[in-house]
């Protein structure tokens, strides 16, 4: 199933979709405490072969052969240490895949390309072979069956591959993996018993989980330190040699890191904060940028921020002419 087609079942289903590709969808009168997400504004890399275990753990933060185990998060730097891409990295018979906002794959797969040379591994786009769907249950398990006990664990059903990711905001939440010729079946069966809701809904709740994203706007702005990398697991410092390695060790082991992303709200605003928009402090001096924004049921924005501590720690932080207004990460900050 294609993308195109794929969106089309969607509206078919209530759907609508905004130029980002983002799905929307009437809220029900009674809000569902299971609901369930669209999130084919993301794509899927599949790196396979012989060699691509290895030849991964030469490009990327984290320690790939961990894999085996659950999956995780893993940047992909510029020598420089600068962030290409966040990837939420997951394994399913014997391939590895690298999921990343769609917009981002087609340079993303040929700079990795590049780096192949004779080594046994196949990069490929397969963005339009598989549909992920995101799972949210306010009440324990009750709507999402075969949930692994712990985040980043999988567990396989005839109906694809089940993830545990991080809970937020009282709820439990999953992605599932499925095949795109059975996307559309899977998709009725649960929305039999989950209330279809809207993408950004989504990243409401992957904000409020403290899980940053690199997009087309933030592309090489940020060491992984700078968007909490360390704190979710994503860097291994034990694992040896990758592109901008230097870097993000010497952040690690011979300094405090300066600037860190952190959870915010914002009131109701007359235009939408995107990813990449300046923060400043109250003299007008740079502080940081927008990592990360999504609407706030309750008014105005979630949103995560990128910002110099000692600013922050010297008085308020604005967007534009908004105060943010700081709120505890659900994890700490090493």
């Amino acid at each position: 199933m294609s993308s195109a087609a794929w969106q089309q079942f969607l509206i078919s289903q209530g759907a609508l979709f905004n130029e980002s590709g983002e799905a929307s969808f009437v809220a029900p009168d009674i809000p569902a405490s299971g609901q369930l997400f669209d999130l084919s504004v993301d794509g899927l890399i599949a790196v396979s072969g012989a060699d691509a275990q290895t030849f991964l753990q030469g490009q990327f933060t984290n320690d790939i052969k961990q894999l085996a185990e659950s999956s995780q998060f893993t940047g992909y730097c510029t020598a420089k240490g600068r962030l290409l891409a966040l990837f939420y990295a997951f394994s399913i018979d014997e391939v590895i895949y690298l999921q990343c906002p769609r917009a981002l794959i087609p340079d993303l797969v040929k700079r990795l390309r590049m780096f192949v040379m004779r080594s046994k591994v196949v990069v490929e786009d397969v963005s339009e072979q598989f549909v992920c769907i995101g799972l949210a249950s306010a009440d324990s398990a009750a709507h999402i069956q075969h949930l692994p006990l712990r985040p980043h664990q999988t567990s396989h059903s005839a109906l694809g591959t089940l993830i545990r990711l991080t809970d937020s905001h009282g709820k439990q939440r999953a992605q599932l993996v499925v095949n795109a010729d059975q996307a559309e079946k899977v998709w009725k069966t649960f929305s039999a018993t989950l209330s279809p809701t809207s993408t950004n809904q989504w990243d409401a709740l992957e904000i409020q989980a403290g899980i940053p994203q690199v997009y087309a706007s933030t592309r090489e702005q940020f060491v992984p330190q700078m968007i909490n990398l360390d704190a979710l697991n994503g860097i291994n410092f034990k694992k040896g040699c990758y592109t901008g390695q230097e870097i993000v060790a010497r952040t690690h082991y011979l300094g405090k890191v300066k600037r860190r992303t952190l959870l915010a709200t914002l009131p109701a605003t007359t235009v939408t904060p995107n990813p990449g928009d300046a923060v400043h402090d109250a003299q007008q001096q740079e502080a940081g940028q927008i990592v990360r924004a999504a609407p706030n049921l309750q008014g105005g924005w979630w949103v995560l921020a990128e910002c110099r501590l000692e600013a922050k720690a010297a008085g308020s932080i604005f967007w534009q002419e908004y105060e943010l207004a700081f709120t505890e990460l659900p994890y700490a900050l090493p």
